[in-house]
C-alpha cells in the first residue's frame, strides 16, 4: 500500500473528508519523494517534524511501536507526527494504520 492508499484509508476509517489536509513527517523523511507526490497530489501542506519535537507527543499516542520508541524515543511517529503538526491541544481522531512501508495517523485541531 502506497502513502496515498494509506492516507484515503485512514480519512475513510475516521470519516472525515479529503479537504483541508496537512501532512506531516519526522524531519529526516521529508524530502521522499512519495511524500512530496502524496501532498503535491492532494494539494496539502508537508510539515517537517523535529525529531526531537515528536518525544512531547508521546503520552496523547494511542499506538506504541517498541521497535519504533527504540528508534525516535516515541512509541509512534505517525501519531505524534500528526498531533504536532495540528497544533496545541489537537486530538487524535485515526490511530496510525501500519502497513510494510507506510504508517498514517490523523489528528484534528481544536482551535
Amino acid at each position: 500500500m502506497d502513502i496515498l492508499a494509506c492516507l484515503d484509508q485512514a480519512l475513510r476509517q475516521a470519516g472525515v473528508a479529503p479537504t483541508a489536509l496537512r501532512l506531516a513527517t519526522i524531519a529526516s523523511r521529508s524530502r521522499e519523494a512519495g511524500l512530496l507526490a502524496t501532498a503535491r497530489s492532494r494539494n496539502a501542506e508537508l510539515v517537517a517534524i523535529p525529531d526531537e519535537a515528536l518525544k512531547g507527543y508521546e503520552a496523547a499516542c494511542a499506538t506504541r511501536s517498541t521497535r519504533i520508541a527504540s528508534l525516535y524515543g516515541v512509541g509512534s511517529v505517525a501519531e505524534a507526527a500528526a498531533l504536532a503538526a495540528a497544533g496545541p491541544g489537537s486530538v487524535l481522531i485515526q490511530p496510525r494504520i501500519a502497513t510494510a512501508r507506510v504508517t498514517c495517523a490523523l489528528a484534528r485541531s481544536t482551535s
